[in-house]
């Protein structure tokens, strides 16, 4: 699939986009293609290797092959640390969902931990305020998983709630939102 070029004035201000989508709906290949025309991205790779699982590796492989070789990959969970530091390079952050699920790990919510809700929170609001006042071009690819059956777990229902609320609050700070749907992305905001 081509990626898709989405121009920018080169006189405008930094743009915030979050794009949506379920699984293989060609959001990260519409957010690559959208920061094709900078020679220098940072690109915040929020999962975590796992070298026993030989599908995952060979994924993170195929994202890797695709960026440009000027592009510089970050792997971490600190999103809201690398769009505070001083570098103009615009941002690409892929993906929210995968984030999420890691940072529910780290505040114990799989497990009940006292007071991850509170920590969660924190976290959710760190990254949505560095996102409200960074200064670079930002675009963030998330997974959409409100519109589909109700999860039969606990675990599956607490991940799309948070995922959800993570979402609205980080496209009520995006200037953009685009939805990926069978390849075809829709601006709705």
């Amino acid at each position: 699939m081509s990626a898709i070029h989405v121009p920018t004035p080169v006189d405008a201000p930094p743009v915030g986009a979050l794009v949506l989508g379920g699984a293989r709906s060609g959001k990260s290949s519409w957010a690559e293609g959208r920061m094709a025309r900078f020679p220098e991205v940072t690109y915040v790779a929020t999962s975590a290797r796992n070298p026993d699982d030989a599908e995952w590796e060979e994924r993170i492989r195929i994202h890797r092959e695709r960026r440009p070789a000027s592009w510089t990959t970050v792997e971490t969970l600190d999103i809201a640390g690398v769009l505070w530091r001083r570098d103009d390079s615009p941002v690409l952050v892929d993906c929210l969902g995968v984030w999420i699920t890691r940072v529910l790990d780290e505040v114990g919510a799989w497990t009940g931990e006292d007071g991850w809700q509170e920590k969660l929170r924190g976290r959710v609001d760190t990254l949505v305020d560095a996102v409200h006042h960074t200064r670079r071009e930002l675009v963030m690819v998330s997974n959409e998983v409100g519109m589909g059956v109700v999860p039969e777990t606990p675990a599956g229902r607490l991940f799309r709630d948070e995922l959800g609320r993570l979402n609205a609050a980080v496209a009520g700070t995006c200037d953009e939102v685009w939805l990926c749907v069978a390849g075809i992305p829709k601006r709705w905001k």
